[in-house]
């Protein structure tokens, strides 16, 4: 299947061999399961498609297939366990789908080399999060000052924008906010993020679409395998490894994040 790869203002063309759909399986597996004990799946889906020669727009956009499908599963999950939570999500979606909307024309807008090196910093950042994780913070449920309400709308649209333009580790911050700022229990904060982040990310997905920044078939057979992953990591996360993913998936990262600013350096050469 013939592809378009983005070198510096000139497109070429190159062919995707068939052995790139199992990497796409096995890269969306692993994603499912890191998803599905930690966070973060993004960290590794969207750097790998960029080294399999998509342009970055396109991978970008191609990743948040997967992301969708994965969040209709868990949102079915989560009503049929009765824990959905409404009010806050209702409350921060729509700055949250605007700040998306605006983040994607951005991502489609800007320069595969550019946003390589911003996708390298964004890696390293969010995986330093993760592992500190401040979710430990968890707070009880109770009543929002109108303070905390303004600080939320606009962290949800600042968060919109990130999700619309990167993605990567948005939900995890979705989560931190919900949890510091809302004050919501884990289990509802995880259904913030599961609602509102799925909401943003279709959208911005139909932003993607529209330009022609989606393939749709390695987006579809990413998100099998993000489906088979949230099932391994389901078993996973009953026993004592998920510290072991963790920093497995920082050590990746960073060597990931190493090799995109090589490539940013040795095209602009």
């Amino acid at each position: 299947m013939l592809q378009w790869k983005h070198l510096g203002q000139k497109r070429v063309t190159m062919d995707i061999d068939i052995w790139i759909y199992p990497v796409i399986l096995m890269v969306g597996l692993v994603a499912g399961i890191i998803n599905t004990v930690s966070a973060g799946g993004s960290l590794l889906t969207l750097p790998m498609l960029i080294f399999l020669g998509l342009p970055s727009a396109e991978a970008n956009g191609t990743n948040r297939v997967a992301i969708v499908v994965q969040t209709m599963i868990a949102v079915l999950a989560f009503r049929n366990k009765g824990q959905l939570e409404t009010k806050v999500s209702a409350m921060v979606m729509l700055p949250a789908v605007i700040g998306s909307v605006l983040g994607a024309f951005a991502a489609v807008a800007i320069g595969d080399e550019l946003f390589q090196l911003i996708l390298a910093v964004t890696m390293v950042v969010t995986i330093i999060f993760i592992i500190w994780d401040p979710t430990k913070r968890v707070g009880a449920d109770h009543r929002l000052s109108m303070s905390r309400k303004l600080l939320g709308l606009f962290t949800f649209l600042a968060i919109g924008f990130y999700g619309g333009f990167i993605q990567v580790g948005a939900g995890f911050y979705i989560v931190v906010t919900a949890l510091l700022v809302f004050q919501l229990s884990f289990i509802h904060a995880n259904s913030v993020k599961i609602l509102v982040g799925g909401t943003y990310v279709f959208v911005s997905l139909i932003v993607f679409g529209i330009n022609g920044e989606v393939n749709w078939a390695l987006g579809l057979l990413l998100a099998v395998g993000n489906a088979c992953g949230a099932w391994l990591g389901s078993q996973i996360i009953m026993g004592s490894k998920t510290k072991l993913i963790k920093w497995i998936l920082l050590v990746t990262v960073l060597i990931m994040a190493v090799r995109l600013v090589y490539d940013v350096v040795m095209i602009g050469r």
